[in-house]
Formats: structure tokens, C-alpha cells, sequence
């Protein structure tokens, strides 16, 4: 199925950074500041650091730091970044909108970082809301959204995710869940193996009647 679609679901499961909120300069910043403390090569980094959690990328650039010391660091230069994130156009109107306990966020930011990006934006707290914390494995394991998905009492199949990152599409994908691809992290041509594909968030149309989602999406390129 490609853009210009249509999906009916029980449940939506949103990841944060890339969808809900803008928050790349941030991690960037973050990341860059500690690549060059360690005296890592910047370009070897950055490729990881979307849709992973901070403690595997450091295992995997520099296996012989201590993971967990240098994810308090890493915390805690997001946390005090005095710039923070932006909210993508169409967000708050769409997120307020949802009841309560038909839709989650599954994340792979520490629960701190997480919660203080929504409320820095205004955004609303789901009831559901799976973070790095609650995971064993970073997406492209679908563990997230299963969690998700089972903490609404919602059959997977039954879900539709919303993800910028190819390792959150693939993780989507594994769940069984539909997935719409939006192209903020990605050229949308690179997002082929999601469900459907979005230029932009504001692409995404929501209505929930009879118990049940339709989400249209518009198709990458033309105007609202």
C-alpha cells in the first residue's frame, strides 16, 4: 500500500522524537558534544542515534567506556539544552483530539528526556507510554510497540504506527502493525517499506467513530 491511503485501526502508537516532536538539533548538539570529548569520529556516530537507545549506541561507537556513566552524561546535556524542541505543525491538534487509552507513545529517549520534551511542547501525556527504560532491546525489535499494544489490551494486528526512522519502521513492521513512514528524518523515498508514507505530519488525518480510527494520509508533495 503506498500514500494517498487509507488505514482503520483500534489503536495508535506514535514515537516521539522525528514525529511528535522536532527535537534533532538537540540530540545532534548532544551527541556531537560528546563524540568530540571522546575524541570519536563524529561520522560513525550520528548515523546511529535515531530510533536507538543512547546506552546501545555508546556500546556500539566506544565499547570501552562505561555505558551507563555516559548515559547520565548524555541525559543530562539533553536535559539542560537551553534551546529544546519544537512541536511539528498538526501535532497538538491531532494528539488532543485522541481518547484516552486508544493511542501510546513508544520511544527509545529515557523517560525523563521523553516526558520533559512533551511538556515543553504543551503536548498531552498518553496513558501508555513505553521508554527506553522498558525495553531490552532498541527498535528494530518491536518489543516497544508489543509493549505498547498490550498495555491498551489491543491486538497488535489492530495497531497503526507512526514512525520517522528506518529502524522504527522495520520494528513497526515486525509487530505486525501497520506503519505510516513520515519524511522527517528520511527522504520519503526512502521510507519504501512503510505501509503508507507522509511528507509531513499535518499529512495525517485522524477521525475516530464507532470505536475505531480512519486515518487518511495525503500524498508526499501536494498542498494541504
Amino acid at each position: 500500500m503506498d500514500s494517498n491511503a487509507t488505514l482503520t485501526c483500534d489503536a495508535l502508537i506514535f514515537d516521539m522524537d522525528g514525529v511528535l516532536v522536532d527535537s534533532s538539533k538537540v540530540i545532534e548538539r548532544s551527541w556531537l558534544k560528546w563524540a568530540r570529548h571522546h575524541k570519536l569520529d563524529e561520522s560513525a556516530v550520528l548515523p546511529l542515534i535515531h530510533g536507538r537507545r543512547a546506552i546501545e549506541v555508546v556500546r556500539a561507537v566506544a565499547p570501552h567506556l562505561d555505558a551507563a556513566a555516559e548515559l547520565v552524561t548524555l541525559v543530562d546535556q539533553e536535559v539542560n539544552d537551553a534551546e529544546g524542541p519544537l512541536t511539528f505543525a498538526g501535532v497538538q491538534e491531532l494528539l488532543t483530539r485522541l481518547p484516552q487509552g486508544r493511542w501510546a507513545i513508544a520511544t527509545s529517549a529515557p523517560r525523563v528526556i521523553a516526558i520533559g520534551r512533551l511538556r515543553q511542547c504543551g503536548l498531552p501525556e498518553p496513558d501508555v507510554f513505553v521508554c527506553a527504560e522498558d525495553v531490552s532491546k532498541s527498535k528494530p525489535s518491536p518489543e516497544g510497540f508489543l509493549k505498547a499494544a498490550a498495555a491498551l489490551g489491543i491486538a497488535a494486528r489492530r495497531c497503526v504506527v507512526v514512525e520517522d526512522s528506518l529502524p522504527g519502521i522495520a520494528a513497526g513492521l515486525a509487530a505486525e502493525m501497520a506503519v505510516i513512514g513520515v519524511a522527517t528524518t528520511h527522504a520519503v523515498d526512502e521510507l519504501g517499506k512503510a505501509t503508507v508514507r507522509a511528507g509531513r505530519f499535518s499529512d495525517i488525518a485522524v477521525e475516530f467513530s464507532g470505536g475505531a480510527f480512519a486515518i487518511s494520509v495525503r500524498p508526499p508533495g501536494t498542498l494541504p
